[in-house]
């Protein structure tokens, strides 16, 4: 069992009714902290839920900085996993992580079962969260709240430091989510029509210019 078989059941059993809403994003492979990490699958609506695929076939050698790095953005995180794999994954997990365990059917039918349920992440850092922005999209924030024109012209990293320490979290991360869902073109995205194993190439939040 590969991950893209389990990416692709995942999508097609677990998240068709998000596929089929008009007001959720469903992504595949979002970056965070600049493309050092990246979400298997990103759900996007009125939370950010982070799935993470760890099938038999894989191995749990990034899953601790992985879980650290989810820890600073996601509001929601859940581990996919491989029955190979539970035992020693549950360690790495906070309480807050759901898991869904990941099985294979004699005939090569794919199903997930809940071994425990998501909460809310309440380690959410507000620098980490803003580098989810383009910057083209933070500075159109930060004109929308009068910041100083001369910080605009600052380097990106100055700007999400401003909008992180200026907005509090509980308005920065619907802020955050809202401009996500508003891209036109992402890679990776899949649409409510489209077939849950093809992906249309389209840039990511790392793809665009500084």
């Amino acid at each position: 069992m590969r991950d893209r078989d389990v990416r692709q059941a995942l999508h097609r059993k677990v998240l068709k009714e998000h596929h089929g809403d008009a007001d959720t994003l469903v992504l595949d492979e979002l970056g965070l902290r600049h493309g050092t990490c990246r979400v298997d699958i990103a759900v996007v609506n009125g939370y950010l839920h982070g799935y993470e695929i760890k099938s038999d076939a894989d191995t749990l050698e990034r899953l601790p900085s992985q879980v650290v790095t989810y820890g600073l953005v996601l509001d929601r995180a859940t581990l996919v996993v491989g029955e190979r794999h539970l035992a020693k994954a549950k360690p790495f997990l906070p309480a807050w992580w759901g898991i869904k365990v990941v099985t294979a059917g004699p005939r090569g039918g794919i199903s997930f079962e809940t071994a425990q349920p998501f909460a809310q992440n309440p380690t959410i850092d507000p620098l980490a969260l803003a580098e989810l922005l383009w910057r083209p999209e933070v500075v159109e924030i930060l004109q929308e709240r009068e910041a100083p024109p001369t910080l605009l012209r600052k380097p990106r990293g100055v700007l999400y430091k401003y909008l992180a320490e200026t907005v509090e979290l509980d308005e920065l991360r619907p802020l955050i989510r809202q401009r996500l869902k508003a891209r036109a073109r992402w890679r990776g995205h899949r649409s409510p029509s489209s077939d849950a194993g093809s992906s249309t190439p389209t840039p990511t939040s790392t793809d665009s210019p500084l």
